[in-house]
């Protein structure tokens, strides 16, 4: 009786190694992620998806790429999101957030996401949002951000309109910025300070920074860091509990490389010092992304999910799009829906999607590729029909 009770339970042992393995194969073949296959082992499922998501979208930042991942899963999910009322592009940037800037507040007591560029207002933002909400934002290295600033905004900024190049600008900023014109110059000093909130004219005192530091630790779970954009989307990933199709992403809003200025190091020195706020707030979380990457995942589970993000990207390029999965300029797209929207003296790419796909296969590769004021204009014609569509030139 024993041994035929043995030889029961190294049968079922070998049945499970069986489908263990052929799971394994499915989820390759199939991209099903291997975290929901838990519960079938024994083990303990992490929860269902956050869907409850506030994201502080800085400038020039590969913050349209984040918008483009959060806009597909709340379109995917039927999720509400926080769109700017009437005509406006904005939640009422640069003005500090207020709830009232939100369509169709005052009738949906919350919404599930919130995305769209903001000045960092924590209580008005609370009106809007669930009391779950997850908050993350995302930072890029200073240097290159203002670099991008000043040729996306060189026509609207007054500091960077005087100014005859980046390298002038720097050599004697205080030559150009005005304080009086901030709302207008918040692009040309400490831009991603300001758009948490912050004073970006404010001395770069020891106590002061900390104190800003710790107040946007204490708010949001997770700030990623542009540089190192994929392995920020592996750790957001298992912080919201999605798939991987969720957070695989193309660049958008990039801009040619013959518009992209490359910067002498005496000009990058005094970019540091010219938003040194912004500076210490990117060392910091810099360094505070890669301590969590190594607590969390350690260095071969981290390689491993960042090749999987990126060979599954590679997979959709080539599903989706033409011209060999490159992005082009304005004049090469064809499609006026996917042409993006061209600011100052920035020559801003966009995608062609491949003839031909089916209608399901289009409806992906549309979204993954759609500039993020047309998909705001869907998604607001989406949630309010009622209401006259957004009017994107």
């Amino acid at each position: 009786m024993m041994s035929t009770l043995g030889g029961l339970q190294r049968y079922f042992r070998v049945i499970l190694l069986l489908v263990a393995l052929i799971l394994l194969l499915l989820a390759g073949f199939l991209h099903t992620d291997l975290e929901l296959l838990i519960p079938l082992f024994g083990g303990q499922a992490k929860g269902p998806p956050v869907t409850n998501i506030m994201f502080l979208k800085t400038h020039k930042t590969a913050s349209s790429t984040v918008l483009n991942i959060l806009y597909r899963f709340a379109e995917t999910h039927n999720l509400s999101v926080a769109l700017p009322a009437g005509r406006h592009v904005h939640l009422g940037y640069p003005w500090f957030f207020l709830a009232r800037y939100v369509e169709g507040v005052a009738s949906q007591q919350r919404f599930n996401i919130m995305c769209n560029h903001l000045r960092f207002n924590l209580p008005e933002v609370q009106k809007v949002m669930p009391n779950d909400t997850f908050y993350f934002s995302i930072l890029r290295n200073p240097v290159f951000q203002l670099e991008s600033s000043f040729i996306y905004y060189k026509t609207y900024a007054p500091a960077f309109q005087r100014a005859p190049s980046l390298d002038a600008f720097l050599a004697s900023p205080q030559t150009f910025y005005n304080d009086s014109h901030l709302l207008r110059n918040v692009y040309a000093k400490n831009n991603m300070w300001f758009d948490f909130g912050f004073n970006p004219n404010a001395p770069a005192e020891e106590g002061y920074v900390r104190a800003r530091i710790a107040e946007v630790e204490q708010r949001f779970q997770l700030v990623l860091i542009a540089e190192h954009l994929d392995e920020s989307l592996v750790l957001l990933r298992r912080r919201l509990r999605w798939a991987l199709d969720d957070v695989v992403a193309f660049r958008l809003n990039s801009r040619s490389a013959r518009s992209v200025t490359r910067l002498a190091p005496e000009t990058r020195e005094r970019a540091q010092r010219w938003c040194a706020l912004d500076w210490r707030l990117y060392q910091h979380f810099n360094r505070s992304l890669w301590g969590q990457l190594r607590a969390e995942l350690g260095p071969r589970r981290l390689r491993g999910e960042v090749a999987r993000l990126r060979a599954r990207r590679r997979e959709l390029a080539v599903l989706c799009l033409q011209d060999g999965g490159a992005p082009q300029n304005r004049t090469q797209i064809h499609d006026p829906g996917l042409r993006p929207y061209q600011p100052g003296a920035a020559d801003i790419l966009g995608y062609n999607l491949r003839p031909g796909l089916d209608n399901r296969t289009q409806r992906v590769c549309q979204r993954l590729v759609t500039p993020e004021l047309q998909y705001m204009a869907h998604l607001y014609s989406l949630q309010f029909p009622e209401k006259p569509p957004k009017n994107i030139p």
